[in-house]
């Protein structure tokens, strides 16, 4: 009984968790987002104003623990890479599982996506948020996203994604054509630009690595003669 009893409890605070996440896209899709206060969050959620700032401090935070959501379920569904198949076509399988988890979200996704045209601010908070889950989304297709070139893959991603979603949003055939077109264009795209990329990246290596080699001799000496080091060191 008491068994029983515990496991009630734990589910407890993820049902309010996913009710205030459900609830945020359900108005989301009904109104502007400056005209959601929390308070109506809360309300639509069944839940008091305190149990949502238990586990949220703004709805931005709400909307960023839906991307994790759906990173989670993308990832749950993702096995082990094909390693016969071309990287592109793993990417593209892994983003269409996305917009499969997406779909139930969709008027409330068009409505928070028009608002961040409108600001610059929120616009540059989904950016981070994009980058986040397209580092997980390129790592579940077996595609490196560390170094120099990893940042470009990541920002160039997020950008091929909000035009993949710009369509999405009004393609409403059963097979996503529309919306498969684009992805396919994008990715085709980032692939090319991504070799040239890559290409600088290789001509370039030894001169980050004659740097990196003056930068640890430098410390070591500094460290030496307990001189200090200003010298920006990333963690």
């Amino acid at each position: 009984m008491a068994k029983g009893s515990g496991s009630s409890q734990d589910s407890a605070p993820a049902s309010a968790r996913d009710a205030i996440i459900a609830a945020l896209l359900e108005l989301a899709g009904e109104r502007h987002w400056e005209d959601i206060p929390i308070t109506d969050i809360a309300a639509r959620a069944n839940v008091s104003l305190s149990t949502f700032r238990e586990f949220f401090p703004s709805k931005g935070a709400v909307l960023a623990a839906f991307t994790r959501k759906i990173d989670k379920i993308v990832l749950d569904g993702s096995g082990p890479p094909k390693a016969d198949e071309a990287p592109k076509d793993r990417l593209s399988e892994v983003l269409l599982r996305r917009l499969d988890a997406l779909k139930p979200y969709r008027p409330g996704l068009e409505s928070i996506s028009e608002w961040s045209l409108r600001d610059p601010f929120g616009a540059a908070a989904l950016n981070r948020e994009t980058v986040n889950s397209m580092r997980f989304m390129l790592e579940a297709a077996g595609i490196d996203s560390e170094g120099p070139v990893g940042v470009v893959k990541l920002q160039g991603l997020a950008f091929a994604w909000r035009h993949v979603l710009t369509t999405w949003f009004t393609d409403d055939s059963p097979d996503l054509a529309a919306t498969k077109t684009v992805l396919e264009h994008e990715l085709s795209r980032g692939s090319s630009v991504l070799a040239r990329v890559e290409d600088v990246g290789r001509l370039t290596a030894p001169l980050f690595s004659i740097a990196r080699s003056f930068l640890d001799r430098r410390r070591s000496s500094l460290h030496e003669t307990g001189g200090d080091d200003n010298t920006p060191t990333a963690f």
